[in-house]
């Protein structure tokens, strides 16, 4: 069967979904209304927020969300459950819970002066439970910081070997990627302080980036080993100080440009991509179901598939990208359907992209144990054969798209952990912006030097290990998102029934997380069914973290129940005689 029947129907069911359900939420439930005023019009201050038009603001907000977990969350899902079970999770995920979350946590930021979710869950649900969900999406970026920069990182060290006798090494995807990151720094400045318009600096800056991929191979980056940390640990470090750094500056001087330049990345990989599912005759060759149906078919599929999958169905970081960044940047509120729902369904066609180069292997397949960029390189690569370009070229246009994707999500997360440190702490000024932005990136850049196991105690790579954890925790990110957002809708929105469309996904995606969060709680501290306590060394904080959330979960869902019930009058069990309507 070729993958032209999979990926293609798949898009065109999200294109379906835009014109129906999308235009449905966006009318009769988040109630769009272009009269008025938006934060970034009305509060434009030149440093966060600042309009732009929705054209451009979708490639910065769709690069900065897509990052790692599309491209890595179906590639690991297919290849643990079958293509199938990961295929029927992005369709729907997107649809119904991804983009309903997406632009529900976009649309209540813009309604309330460009304010992050967490301030939303402040004044409709409680101050406790701002405290408790800042404190979850703390420690939420940290795992996301640490699982997406290993994995990136892992692209400059490691080599692939191609059939033809070419290599890849990682030095010169370094190279490259170091040249990538001084181009949107450039482009920024002479934007700001000449007369380039964008459209010239589009076509002087995208070319440019071509030429970096192409001059990488010429002057690799090889790092060497640093105070008895290894290569891989020390770009670990310095990705995490270019975070920091980025996390500071002025969102024109880069954040903007780059993400420009990224949306532009991710639309040609997407177009490289679509014709090579088109015209390259790829047939399937991967395992539908990986277990046959039986009584072990599934556990562990049933909850583990949610949170591997990850944000290529549904994704709690967007809600923070949306409300941290992008509602302050939103031009006028019609633009939050193309940018909230329009972006998760694009996303959702990376997911399809990099679930079909699992499906075009074999199983035995030895590129499957590599890391996961990997897998997706090979299979950009492959593509771009069809249009002339040579594989060494093609897989290293397929690292550097994954990478870019990864640098838009990583100094975000540093740029909303500092926005929350400064709202918990009370840290105002430059000096509080640079002390809390240390803090965000200094915590992940130790997690990132300690030498990490798996449950059986061998050794692995750091992003496998939290890859997990962070999945189930952006998932349950996710849900709390929801659940501040159905309080939103009941408390401000016309139609009585919105707050469902929230609620329902929301509690899906509670139950399933939570389930993922226990379950990698038992696998480290059990052993045959039996209690063996907390595992020493690092991998002491995997369990704790698992322990942590599921607590701070539980405890600000009481917290939402309470304001349900003082929304709609006193009395035990109001919220589940309103879901029963």
């Amino acid at each position: 069967m070729s993958i032209i029947f999979i990926v293609l129907g798949g898009a065109a069911i999200f294109y379906v979904a835009y014109i129906t359900y999308g235009k449905f939420i966006s009318a009769k439930v988040y109630e769009l209304d272009d009269k008025r005023v938006t934060p970034a019009v009305e509060m434009e201050d030149g440093l966060d927020y600042e309009p732009i038009d929705s054209k451009f603001l979708l490639g910065q907000h769709f690069s900065a969300i897509a990052a790692a977990g599309p491209v890595t969350g179906p590639i690991l899902a297919g290849i643990a459950y079958g293509w199938v079970p990961a295929l029927i999770w992005i369709i729907l995920g997107s649809i119904f819970v991804g983009g309903v979350h997406d632009m529900g946590a976009l649309v209540a930021s813009v309604r309330n002066k460009g304010r992050s979710i967490t301030e939303t869950v402040r004044v409709h649900v409680s101050k406790s439970a701002w405290v408790l969900f800042n404190l979850f999406i703390f420690f939420a970026l940290v795992l996301v910081i640490v699982a997406f920069t290993d994995v990136t990182s892992s692209a400059f060290v490691n080599v692939i070997e191609l059939a033809n006798g070419e290599s890849v090494g990682g030095g010169a995807i370094a190279s490259s990627s170091i040249m990538y990151l001084i181009l949107p720094i450039i482009m920024g400045f002479l934007l700001r302080y000449t007369k380039l318009s964008l459209k010239w600096a589009t076509i002087i800056f995208l070319p440019l980036v071509g030429v970096a991929i192409w001059a990488g191979k010429y002057i690799p980056v090889v790092m060497p080993s640093v105070a008895g940390l290894e290569p891989q640990k020390v770009w670990n470090l310095i990705i995490m100080i270019y975070c920091i750094i980025a996390g500071i500056v002025p969102v024109w001087a880069l954040l903007q440009p780059r993400g420009h330049l990224g949306g532009y990345f991710m639309y040609a990989s997407i177009i490289v991509a679509g014709i090579g599912i088109i015209f390259g005759g790829f047939t399937i060759q991967y395992p539908a179901f990986t277990i046959p149906y039986g009584e072990n078919f599934w556990t562990p599929m049933v909850p583990m598939l949610f949170i591997t999958v990850a944000c290529g169905a549904c994704s709690g970081f967007h809600a923070l990208v949306g409300s941290g960044t992008t509602s302050k940047q939103l031009k006028k509120e019609s633009d939050a359907k193309l940018i909230g729902y329009g972006a998760m369904l694009l996303e959702g066609i990376v997911a399809l992209i990099a679930l079909s180069c699992v499906m075009i292997v074999t199983k035995d397949n030895e590129l499957l144990k590599k890391s996961p960029n990997f897998v997706y390189a090979s299979g950009i690569g492959s593509f771009m054969q069809l249009i002339g370009v040579s594989p060494a070229f093609g897989i290293s246009f397929g690292l550097m798209a994954f990478t870019t994707f990864v640098y838009d999500t990583l100094d975000i997360c540093v740029r909303l952990g500092r926005f929350i440190i400064m709202e918990l702490s009370g840290l105002k000024g430059w000096a509080g912006r640079i002390i809390s932005t240390i803090i965000m990136g200094g915590l992940p850049m130790y997690l990132m030097t300690v030498n990490m196991t798996d449950a059986a105690g061998k050794p692995v790579a750091a992003w496998s290990v939290f890859w997990k954890t962070f999945g189930a925790s952006n998932q349950l990110l996710a849900a709390l998102a929801l659940i501040g957002v159905t309080i939103w809708l009941v408390n401000t929105a016309k139609n009585k029934k919105a707050w469902m469309y929230a609620f329902f996904p929301a509690v899906f995606m509670f139950i399933m997380s939570t389930w993922a969060l226990i379950n990698t709680f038992i696998q480290y501290t059990t052993k045959d069914g039996a209690w063996v306590g907390f595992p020493a060394g690092a991998n002491v904080i995997i369990p704790i973290t698992c322990a942590i959330y599921v607590i701070l979960a539980i405890w600000m869902a009481v917290e939402t129940v309470n304001a349900f019930n003082k929304s709609h009058g006193n009395g035990k069990g109001k919220l589940a005689a309103e879901a029963a309507k």
